[in-house]
């Protein structure tokens, strides 16, 4: 029996009121994520993959159309719906890191634990081992001041991993560091996610990062206008085009 996507997409248009003008951000994008699938949403400064991400993870209302993720229709929940599903199911990691300056590696990573009643010591294995996942048990006391780019957004991967998510959202993840790191940080995420059957969502302008996704999505002017497969097992890729231009109804 086949697998239900993790994600669907279905016309999802969003539209801004900026004084008296609309700003179409996207414009009616359909798509489909899988279970376990490393997604690239690629597009340049003002194309939308940012709106299309902050949707997708329920931090911005649709204008109209559809969001179903785990077979929950996201546009339909109120503020606090959104709130209580992001905690059971979304992890994210972002550019700028967003650790808390004065807490450890280790309180970093164990905060998001603390919103589930959790009890301190649980929060904190559950942490360490985390933070050993991404190569730092020697590092859970540094404060981030105290470690390096990279090793920062291992924090990060580590606080969105610690939860156990069924989906990461990754907003530039590797923006802040140097080519080298980033691409260290990048197949430590994907070998996490792929060992864990995870799946991770995320946002680029830069080509080089969507060599390691297993679907990269191609956004133009607010509109998917093209998926490309990576198949990382030959280094083949095919190339499925969505024509530029179709509005869908």
């Amino acid at each position: 029996m086949e697998q239900a996507p993790l994600i669907e997409v279905r016309n999802v248009k969003k539209v801004y009121r900026v004084g008296s003008v609309d700003i179409r951000a996207l414009r009616g994008v359909d798509l489909i994520i899988n279970r376990g699938e490393i997604c690239c949403i690629i597009g340049r400064s003002g194309s939308g993959k940012s709106t299309l991400l902050n949707v997708l993870a329920g931090l911005e209302h649709v204008t109209s159309g559809e969001i179903v993720i785990a077979g929950k229709r996201l546009d339909k929940m109120t503020q606090s719906e959104l709130i209580v599903f992001r905690q059971k199911h979304v992890g994210f990691i972002f550019q700028a890191f967003n650790l808390m300056p004065y807490y450890t590696a280790l309180e970093n990573v164990a905060f998001p634990l603390s919103f589930r009643g959790m009890p301190a010591r649980k929060r904190n294995a559950l942490a360490r081992e985390a933070l050993k996942t991404m190569g730092l048990e020697t590092h859970l006391k540094h404060k981030p001041s105290q470690m390096s780019g990279g090793q920062q957004q291992r924090v990060g991967i580590a606080r969105a991993l610690v939860t156990d998510p069924d989906i990461v959202f990754a907003d530039e993840p590797t923006g802040n560091l140097d080519s080298n790191t980033s691409d260290d940080v990048m197949n430590s995420i994907c070998d996490v996610m792929r060992a864990r059957n995870k799946t991770l969502v995320m946002v680029t302008h830069d080509p080089h990062m969507a060599e390691f996704a297993d679907k990269v999505i191609q956004i133009l002017d607010g509109k998917v206008v093209s998926i490309e497969y990576n198949d990382h097992s030959n280094s083949k890729t095919k190339k499925a085009e969505v024509e530029q231009g179709e509005e869908t109804a």
